[in-house]
């Protein structure tokens, strides 16, 4: 049976469990220190459309985070692995009122020039212990005040950094059977303590059957084979027959060749010649 509870100011906090992430946002200080703030509020905002992808973060108006994006424009957003000593150290990082030299004197974290600094300490640093980083730039356009006191960022990310097995497990799919570890913010917490919660290993739960593997589902599986080769709907419709453990072979085929041609674009006539070639190579 359910019942209603009262919802108060925080309610993801304070009337419900809201699991959330726990990251890291780094931003520059007037003085050039990097600052860290940890957020929970920080969200994936518009996912489609290349070169629009951004993330929506919400924090006080005043703290040291919004104050430094405002300034600068810039922060990095950084995944940090699930470590009970970097949630307790993120506790102490988060409480408001200390100016970012005092605050840092706190951290524990290892911080790194960011790889579009160029020497020049123009940008944020980066937490080395991250498992990911998001860089981002803030589209001032899109800043909507959410109540008083409160603002949300719409942070376009300029590009994602991720640890090489990592990588290798978002690119290889099974085949690299690695998934990072990261800690989530229950969203509870009472007059004492902030809540967190354990991760487990990530299990899988397949497609199901019935549901086939159709032209978006190619097209999708081909993009993330090699995002420099375009392919077309009518180019992915020749090959949605092809059961889903053989599409990387067949991906590879048909980007050798197109590569090996100078081709960019990959259509169904060129999927047919590419088809043809094989045929000859098979009767020889």
């Amino acid at each position: 049976m359910f019942e209603e509870i009262r919802m108060l100011d925080n309610f993801y906090q304070t009337s419900s469990f809201f699991p959330m992430p726990v990251v890291l946002v780094s931003t520059l200080a007037e003085s050039g220190q990097t600052n860290l703030g940890p957020y929970s509020l920080c969200f994936p905002h518009i996912i489609a459309g290349e070169g629009k992808y951004a993330m929506m973060l919400i924090c006080r108006e005043d703290s040291n985070t919004a104050t430094n994006i405002r300034r600068t424009g810039m922060c990095a957003i950084n995944f940090i692995p699930d470590e009970k000593k970097y949630m307790e150290n993120c506790v102490t990082l988060g409480f408001p009122g200390e100016s970012t030299e005092e605050k840092m004197k706190n951290s524990i974290f290892t911080l790194i020039p960011s790889r579009r600094d160029n020497g020049n300490g123009e940008h944020p640093e980066l937490v080395e212990e991250a498992v990911q980083i998001f860089e981002c730039t803030w589209d001032e356009s899109h800043e909507v005040s959410l109540i008083e006191g409160c603002s949300n960022f719409l942070l376009r990310v300029d590009n994602i950094l991720l640890r090489r097995e990592y990588r290798d497990a978002i690119v290889n799919g099974l085949e690299a059977k690695r998934f990072p570890s990261l800690p989530i913010d229950w969203g509870f917490r009472d007059n004492t303590s902030f809540w967190f919660a354990e991760t487990k290993k990530p299990y899988a739960v397949d497609i199901p059957k019935s549901k086939g593997v159709n032209v978006n589902t190619v097209m999708y599986a081909a993009q993330r084979y090699d995002p420099s080769v375009e392919w077309t709907p009518e180019a992915c419709e020749k090959i949605i027959n092809v059961p889903r453990i053989f599409l990387k072979r067949v991906f590879k085929g048909v980007v050798e060749a197109a590569k090996t041609e100078g081709v960019t674009i990959i259509t169904p006539e060129f999927m047919d010649k590419v088809r043809d070639k094989r045929s000859e190579e098979k009767s020889n």
